[in-house]
């Protein structure tokens, strides 16, 4: 059995800013990703302040401001008007409240950046095509177990395998749940959508049961767009959520939304599922972190931004109990647990809000988004500014 320090089950965002949390405490660890190689598949990424404040933490902010793009506002517009429902100003003041600027950018090359540096540290081993199927706990330290039967021991296990993930069996049998929603996304040359796309704003088109979102990545080079919608039939097993769907949907949408949609792939589809929260993600030396721990709905662009809000704690709770994985664990879990819970379940409540459909709630939208101003940060304060990253000295 090969042996090992601190094992990372997962080799996505999570499973890469968790290598890099260790590497900061002075721990060696190897990452075991299921796929081929190392990449990262999907589209576009939202990255607010509390990201940020992280990825300055682990060095990498530099290489992630040369891809990224900077948006000026956050918009939601009605999907059968066209009318700015609500705006949020991303401008000086929004920096200056939060210490850092909201961005976007593509997934793939977040992860690249990220793997590009674990591997600078020296610290962070990669091993692919291992699916992880069990970890337990013995006399020799913590083993994990692969498809093919082969064992690897190590001081302590972080599991980061997603949403679908495999070490969470050992602290709750949950299932995921369905948000009877489906996501197509795609990017596209910007040349193929200059003059018919805002390059300034992420724009949230919202209406009943759906909503499209669009904005450029890679320095300005992509065009995101991802198209939401719930299905009118669904069966867990068969296939909902179609193109044909998607065309009944948006039957009546605004031009200018409709100009979006004929660049979508219809090929490639999403149901969009997550998890309850549970209390515990921590037995003795194994602890989760990511979507293994708290998989949530994409409503408030905070999948992966809490994972690296994990991670950054997380280093913090190493290097405050050298070799006592243990305490860090259950330290970790305790500060991670509640704030990660809460995101998990406002996505829920947000994606109620905007896809609302009674004639009174979107009343009720209306009169508040109409009430507040681009500059009224408050009702983003617990989200951007309770992340408790400390700033890079």
């Amino acid at each position: 059995m090969e042996k090992h320090d601190l094992l990372i089950v997962g080799g996505g965002i999570g499973g890469l800013a968790a290598a890099l949390a260790a590497s900061e405490a002075g721990i060696p660890s190897t990452v075991f990703e299921q796929a081929p190689e190392f990449g990262e598949v999907g589209a576009g990424l939202q990255l607010g302040p509390n990201a940020l404040a992280v990825l300055d933490r682990f060095g990498v902010l530099e290489e992630i401001k040369k891809v990224a793009v900077f948006p000026k506002r956050l918009v939601l517009r009605d999907i059968y008007t066209g009318a700015e429902a609500a705006i949020l100003d991303l401008g000086d003041k929004f920096q200056e409240r939060y210490q850092y600027p909201y961005i976007v950018m593509h997934r793939s090359d977040l992860h690249r950046i990220l793997l590009e540096g674990c591997k600078k540290t020296g610290k962070v081993q990669f091993k692919t095509n291992q699916r992880i199927q069990t970890a337990e706990q013995t006399e020799m330290g913590v083993v994990i177990t692969n498809q093919d039967g082969e064992k690897f021991v190590g001081d302590a296990v972080i599991g980061a395998d997603g949403i679908k993930s495999n070490i969470r069996k050992l602290m709750s049998i949950d299932d995921t749940v369905p948000s009877e929603y489906v996501a197509y996304r795609g990017t596209v040359p910007a040349d193929e959508v200059k003059g018919e796309a805002n390059f300034d704003d992420v724009i949230m088109w919202i209406g009943p049961n759906l909503h499209l979102v669009q904005y450029p990545v890679r320095s300005g080079k992509l065009y995101n767009i991802v198209v939401v919608f719930k299905t009118y039939d669904y069966q867990e097993g068969k296939d909902w959520g179609t193109p044909e769907e998607m065309e009944r949907r948006f039957e009546g949408a605004h031009e200018d939304a409709q100009t979006m949609l004929r660049f979508i792939e219809h090929q490639f589809k999403w149901p969009m599922y997550d998890r309850n929260p549970i209390q515990n993600w921590t037995k003795g030396k194994i602890t989760l972190l990511g979507d293994a721990a708290h998989p949530m709905l994409q409503y408030l662009a905070q999948g992966g931004v809490q994972a690296l809000e994990d991670a950054s704690y997380l280093a913090d709770m190493l290097i405050k109990h050298p070799n006592e994985y243990e305490k860090a664990f259950l330290e970790y879990q305790a500060e991670r647990q509640p704030r990660s819970a809460r995101v998990q379940t406002s996505a829920r409540s947000w994606g109620g809000i905007i896809h609302a459909e009674d004639p009174t709630a979107i009343l009720l939208r209306k009169t508040i988004f109409e009430a507040r101003t681009p500059f009224d940060y408050e009702v983003c304060d617990w989200i951007y500014g309770g992340h408790k990253v400390p700033l890079k000295k």
